[in-house]
Parts: structure tokens; sequence; C-alpha cells
């Protein structure tokens, strides 16, 4: 595992949680794409550039997730995230959901493998040596 780990903090909005001021499972999802998106943009990857100047563009392509406790309305989270593995044409972040005041209490744990794709095509292809330069 590479020692680059990038931390992004965020806090819970009434919208995010459901009557009872429980965090909807699936907003983890927005919460760690936002963060992967930060850890990509403090890297100097834009994605609309590399989009439209590299002609690639990621999506995931699995997700392995263990939700461990609920984040709660107004609740401050950091997520942590890391580039565990660099493959020719796919990435595998490892991230993590902590309540920010306690950094030890994990609340959720992710797996995330990110393929590479033509921008066009839509078809894999190989992530631009330059990324893999910068990620490794």
């Amino acid at each position: 595992m590479m020692q680059n780990v990038h931390q992004w903090p965020t806090r819970i909005y009434y919208e995010d949680t459901d009557m009872q001021g429980i965090v909807y499972y699936a907003n983890y999802l927005k919460y760690l794409e936002r963060a992967r998106t930060e850890f990509l943009r403090e890297k100097g990857f834009e994605q609309d550039e590399l989009i439209s100047e590299q002609g690639v563009a990621f999506a995931v392509r699995a997700i392995q997730m263990d939700y461990l406790k609920p984040a709660k309305f107004n609740d401050e989270l950091l997520v942590t995230t890391e580039v565990a593995e660099v493959k020719r044409a796919s990435l595998i972040f490892h991230q993590t959901i902590v309540r920010a005041q306690s950094k030890h209490e994990i609340i959720n744990k992710a797996v995330i493998k990110v393929a590479c794709l033509d921008a066009q095509s839509m078809k894999v292809k190989a992530i631009p040596p330059m990324m893999i330069e910068q990620l490794t």
C-alpha cells in the first residue's frame, strides 16, 4: 500500500439524512466520490481535462463497502483516500470515513476499483503514463 493519503473534510447536512437524522446509506458513495475527485485534483488531474486532453474517463468498476457505524446530522467527517494499487488500466482506492472529532472512530470503509476508459468508445484504455508516474 502506498503512503500517500489524502484527507477531505465534509459535514452531514439535513438533506443527507432520513427522518431520524441518520445518513442514508447511498450518500456514503457521494462522499467517497467527492474525496477521490479532490485527491486527483490535488495531484493535478481535473477529470474534465483528462477527457478533453487525454481522451480518458474513469468509471467505478467495483465496490466493496463496510458500514460500521452511522453518521448523523451535523457530524463532521473526514474521508481518507489512498491509491492502493495502480494497474495498466485501473486503480484500486482504499477509502475510510471517520468522525472528525475522534479520528479513530471509523464509520465506513471501502475498496473501490476504477477503470480507465477511452472517452469516446468507452472501452478499456491504458492509464496515461504521466498519471501513473504521479500516482506511484
